[in-house]
């Protein structure tokens, strides 16, 4: 067999190709950046045809660079962004749209009329996610009402949907148009249950059944077909595994028994919890999720905060403020003071995911004196992260009864040194990162690798698993829960900004 494993990372703001070997180390990298197309207030999209481009071009560098070729590639995986809609014609590959992206709020009206009806209460028992902008049924909706032609050309059936898995799915493998079970969910029309698309879900949104791709397994041995000989890889490679990133970022973190919980730093945050094969319905503003699913096997389900805005607050201080120059300089203008200075930061651009789903609230820094500089709000920033999710870690707690004894993280951010201090003072346990902090690659090498005897199971990943550096908390009881305390009093700030009809 061959001796690595190839991961296309279709993200927000870039799109990565990784190769790992048996080991689960990285043996080579490239990574390239896409615009952000901002048409106007709240809207986000990207250009499906950039991504395609951007991806093509990762691949054949990453590859070049090792002098590798499709037959030193056992299989190939793909891990992205999950909501992020995309539709286009079946005939010609075009796409009729820009991709909305999964932060876009142009779908308000839509979501809010699903809640006012009704609705939203079958949407929440059968799919496991509020009626929110969030998830990908709203965007399909929109793009069917407000693009012309778009509702004709479904009608006949030339129109197809997919999150960015299934685009890449359909340029890599010259048409096949499939998904897996962690995408599929995370649109509103899947049902948890059947894990199959669901009827009555897709007629709240009047989508024809038609436009939708096959659901398969996670890790798929039928492989969801091979690499075309003219594309990226220059020859046929299997393509056997599909995970969202965050899904796939708790298989990359060998998350495989319940009650196990990692929390991934991006543009946003998304904290998982493992459920095993038990669906838990939340009760405190949590979504419930595919977690994965492996061949013929039972699925995973997950319990998931999602925090719409926590990295890219960083890229707001470097790109629309100017006060860093780059991410790594927010840690050390944050450093160079003790503490907040009484500032707090709640960047809700795009309203506030979990545990709120409140798409009323914006931003807002709260607390400021003449005092204040720009290295407090760089602090306030790095603490915005860290308390949205404590706010996700108490839900969870509520909702499962599990009480976290270490916090598993990855992602980007998790390099700053100081943030993470700042995670496990704010949340009160111990924060781990691993050697391999970019997990989401590593979980979709994974699960493409499963399906081929690559890896024998999940016990050979877990020995893969190696910590990298471990956070303790310093700060007292009482000083947490009044930094909280403050924090929740800024959050109440945010809300009932804007209109909602």
């Amino acid at each position: 067999m061959a001796d690595f494993v190839g991961a296309v990372d279709q993200g927000t703001t870039s799109t990565r190709f990784m190769i790992f070997d048996h080991g689960g180390n990285e043996v080579g990298r490239h990574q390239l950046e896409h615009e952000q197309i901002l048409p106007q207030a709240g809207w986000v999209e990207h250009n499906p045809i950039e991504i395609w481009e951007r991806t093509v071009s990762v691949i054949r560098t990453a590859m070049q660079a090792r002098g590798l070729g499709p037959n030193d590639l056992a299989a190939l995986g793909i891990t992205n962004q999950r909501e992020t809609a995309v539709v286009w014609d079946r005939n010609t590959g075009r796409p009729l749209y820009n991709a909305i992206v999964w932060q876009d709020t142009r779908t308000d009206r839509i979501a809010s009329a699903l809640d006012r009806d009704g609705r939203g209460d079958v949407i929440r028992r059968k799919a496991g996610l509020p009626p929110a902008t969030y998830f990908s049924g709203g965007k399909i909706q929109w793009i069917l009402e407000n693009v012309d032609g778009v509702r004709e050309a479904a009608e006949r059936g030339d129109a197809i949907f997919g999150n960015t898995d299934s685009w890449l799915v359909w340029n890599l493998t010259g048409g096949n148009h499939v998904t897996d079970v962690t995408n599929a969910s995370r649109t509103m029309l899947m049902n948890l249950e059947t894990l199959d698309w669901d009827d009555e879900l897709l007629s709240f949104f009047n989508i024809p059944r038609s436009m939708l791709p096959e659901i398969r397994p996670s890790s798929d041995p039928n492989t969801y077909g091979a690499t075309l000989d003219n594309g990226p890889l220059g020859g046929d490679v299997p393509l056997t595994g599909i995970l969202g990133d965050q899904q796939a970022a708790m298989v990359g973190q060998v998350c495989f028994a319940p009650g196990e919980a990692k929390n991934t730093y991006g543009t946003g945050n998304f904290m998982l919890l493992n459920t095993g094969t038990e669906l838990v319905r939340s009760n405190n503003g949590l979504l419930t999720t595919v977690c994965y699913k492996f061949g013929d096997a039972a699925p995973v389900y997950a319990l998931e905060g999602s925090i719409a805005v926590t990295g890219s607050a960083v890229q707001w201080l470097r790109d629309q403020l100017h006060i860093i120059n780059d991410a790594a300089q927010s840690e050390r203008l944050a450093s160079s003071v003790p503490d907040n200075g009484g500032v707090y930061f709640v960047p809700a651009f795009s309203g506030l995911f979990a545990p709120y789903w409140r798409s009323d609230a914006r931003g807002a820094i709260v607390g400021l004196s003449r005092f204040n500089t720009d290295a407090h709000i760089a602090r306030a920033t790095l603490e915005a992260i860290c308390y949205q999710s404590r706010d996700v870690v108490d839900a969870m707690a509520q909702d499962s009864g599990v009480t976290l004894d270490v916090l598993k993280v990855d992602g980007g951010i998790t390099v700053n040194n100081l943030c993470m201090q700042i995670q496990s003072d704010v949340v009160g346990v111990p924060v781990s990162r691993p050697v391999v902090a970019e997990t989401t690659a590593l979980g979709a090498a994974y699960a493409a690798g499963l399906a081929v005897g690559f890896w024998k199971n999940t016990d050979e990943l877990r020995e893969n698993w190696n910590e990298s550096q471990r956070w303790l908390p310093t700060w007292s009881e009482e000083q947490r829960e009044e930094g909280y305390g403050k924090w929740k009093k800024a959050v109440e700030r945010t809300l009932n900004w804007v209109d909602v009809d």
